[in-house]
């Protein structure tokens, strides 16, 4: 991670505590998991600063990547891979977004994704709010894959450290994340 990153990755986890994104406490997430505190991503990204570091904070990775798309589960991606594909219009790497529906829609084309669906071989990146148990970004993975894309990379905001990208890890993919929460449920800035 170059020293901006960790600067905008640093004030990422500044505004998380200023805008109560991060909370102490106990709370039931819906992995059905028991926590001392709970991440609500969407407090970030969709907050004008939020979504600001969070795509300048994940372009950078996606770039060295090689990824040629950004993708993730509704509803925790949506605000993200907005705010990633305008970060990538701004810097003149422009990426295109798509999302991952939780069922496909029952009307209509009956998609699953939805935006520019990348063309088949293309390779992406699908992205989360929060990883715990992995299972909304496998979710996304199985249908970006089953619409012949090649996921090149794993991302969060927060690795809850709780199993999920390890998982992700060994099933072969590569995971990385903004920040990462502590055995104690501190958060820090992580690296990959």
């Amino acid at each position: 991670m170059t020293t901006e990153q960790e600067q905008t990755t640093a004030r990422l986890l500044e505004l998380a505590l200023e805008r109560n994104a991060i909370r102490y406490g106990d709370f039931t997430l819906s992995s059905g998991r028991k926590s001392t505190y709970y991440f609500d991503g969407r407090l970030l990204s969709l907050d004008p600063e939020g979504a600001h570091l969070i795509g300048k904070a994940i372009l950078p990775v996606l770039n060295d990547a090689g990824v040629a798309a950004i993708g993730g589960p509704t509803l925790g991606a949506d605000p993200i891979v907005a705010a990633v594909a305008m970060a990538s219009w701004q810097h003149g790497t422009p990426l295109p977004a798509f999302i991952v529906r939780k069922e496909a829609k029952e009307h209509g084309t009956a998609q699953l994704l939805e935006g520019p669906i990348p063309p088949p071989g293309t390779s992406v990146a699908i992205v989360d709010d929060a990883c715990t148990t992995g299972g909304s970004l496998f979710h996304a993975i199985a249908a970006a894959e089953g619409a012949g894309c090649t996921v090149a990379l794993v991302m969060a905001v927060l690795d809850r450290n709780e199993g999920g990208s390890d998982t992700i890890r060994l099933r072969g993919y590569r995971f990385a994340s903004l920040l990462a929460a502590g055995t104690d449920g501190s958060i820090r800035p992580s690296g990959e």
